[in-house]
């Protein structure tokens, strides 16, 4: 009996401890799954900040900055001037038993072996030296150009993602608005169904539109998302996910950028300078290669010892080879071709750089008079009749579907407004990048010896 009861008293300890331990367990995996559930916290992120992190992390701007750093190096080489040559050698070394000790005494030094130590230095002539100093120098001014050239385009490109970013988040809104102003036409429209005004299917009929608004907001939200990752791989980010909100509007980059198009154009663009710099190492290439018709001499200096006659003489000497089979034709050829083609490069070059700047005024133009027009003239008159009809609707005085055509024309008018503010924007990037106007950001790192401030 006492057993039975020490047994069911045990038991009953034993079950108590463990609800108390699942008690605590729970809280605490339930506080886990809701902090994991939380979304991770936003941050705020200007156009500025984008410019700033991606001229310090872009992957294309590094791998240019690597070119300097080649380039470097290569001038490094062409300065440099060949090593001579050392030589030793001892001869006459009898292996047949004669006695080779000399009057002179038996060591080494004093045996009548022919021992012989010469220096052999060669000597670039014809203009060799400078030609490849001149081929250095101006691939690096090239590969210095090339790094501008991609600090240029990295500034329009980042410029652009970051519009297209903040268009996506105006449509969002836009049509988020717009789902809201149909749910509250849907209320109006409960109202009127209980007093035998409309049907109830006018009344479905609004909440169908104002759940594929809905839904389209969604989809634009997915929309924005890819566009801010867009911005974050530009900035070079490891584990780009989006989750940033702009620091700017859309409207204020597109006057800003518009008002940078006004701005005086910069210097020779990049490009242009690369491509230059390109065609002047072509030609002290193909100077290179025709110099090298000429024989490189290489002059001799060597001290002999052989006792016991003459154990100390010295000789000079001279050679270089006969250019009688090989007169470096083929190599003159190919430095001709490639000076040919920098020539044709930078000549279709300048055509489209010229044919770029033409373009972007043009489409500038057209997308700042479409904005022009949708901002004050389109959007404030569809406005007006989507409040109007609304009104007409709450009194009676409309139909069903005046109401939902000005209410989609109205959301439709909305988003072209925003696209075009949008374009107008990024036509404004477009038209400074061709003209090589640069942000502020972008004019801080144009020395690529210089890091960007922070």
């Amino acid at each position: 009996m006492n057993r039975d009861l020490k047994s069911r008293t045990w038991s009953l300890w034993t079950h108590l401890a463990i609800a108390l331990g699942f008690c605590h367990l729970f809280p605490v995996q339930a506080q886990e799954q809701s902090a994991a559930a939380l979304p991770a916290t936003e941050r705020k992120l200007t156009l500025a900040e984008a410019r700033r992190t991606a001229f310090e992390r872009n992957w294309d701007l590094l791998a240019a900055r690597s070119e300097v750093e080649l380039a470097v190096a290569q001038k490094i080489v062409s300065r440099e001037f060949p090593n001579p040559t050392l030589s030793l050698s001892t001869l006459k070394i009898n292996t047949d038993g004669q006695p080779s000790h000399t009057v002179l005494g038996n060591d080494v030094w004093h045996r009548n072996y022919d021992s012989i130590a010469a220096i052999n230095q060669l000597f670039e002539i014809g203009g060799k030296r400078s030609s490849r100093k001149a081929s250095a120098n101006a691939g690096f001014d090239a590969a210095k150009s090339r790094l501008m050239d991609a600090r240029r385009i990295l500034d329009a490109g980042v410029g652009r993602a970051y519009v297209a970013a903040l268009l996506a988040q105006s449509n969002v809104e836009i049509l988020k608005q717009s789902a809201a102003s149909l749910r509250k036409e849907a209320q109006i429209a409960e109202t009127r169904l209980k007093a035998g005004d409309i049907s109830a299917a006018d009344k479905s009929q609004i909440e169908v539109d104002a759940d594929r608004l809905e839904l389209d907001a969604k989809t634009a939200q997915g929309t924005a998302t890819a566009a801010r990752v867009a911005v974050e791989v530009l900035m070079g980010e490891m584990n780009p996910r989006g989750i940033w909100v702009p620091g700017d509007s859309l409207n204020e980059l597109a006057v800003s950028s518009a008002r940078a198009t006004s701005l005086r154009p910069g210097t020779l663009r990049p490009d242009l300078a690369a491509a230059t710099a390109d065609l002047k190492k072509a030609d002290a290439d193909l100077r290179l290669q025709k110099a090298m018709r000429i024989p490189d001499p290489t002059a001799l200096v060597q001290y002999e010892r052989e006792p016991p006659d003459q154990p100390n003489t010295i000789g000079v000497g001279l050679s270089f080879p006969l250019p009688l089979w090989n007169q470096n034709k083929g190599a003159i050829k190919s430095a001709q071709a490639t000076r040919d083609q920098a020539q044709i490069q930078l000549d279709r070059l300048r055509a489209q750089v010229a044919a770029e700047i033409v373009t972007s005024e043009i489409d500038f133009n057209n997308a700042s008079e479409r904005w022009d027009r949708y901002q004050n003239q389109i959007q404030p008159n569809s406005e007006k009749v989507r409040k109007s009809v609304a009104f007409a609707y709450e009194k009676g005085g409309a139909s069903l579907v005046d109401l939902l055509t000005a209410q989609r024309t109205d959301n439709e008018i909305r988003l072209a407004t925003a696209q075009a503010e949008a374009d107008s924007a990024a036509a404004a990037i477009t038209l400074t990048a061709a003209r090589n106007v640069l942000s502020e950001i972008a004019r801080e790192a144009r020395n690529p010896d210089v890091p960007p401030k922070k």
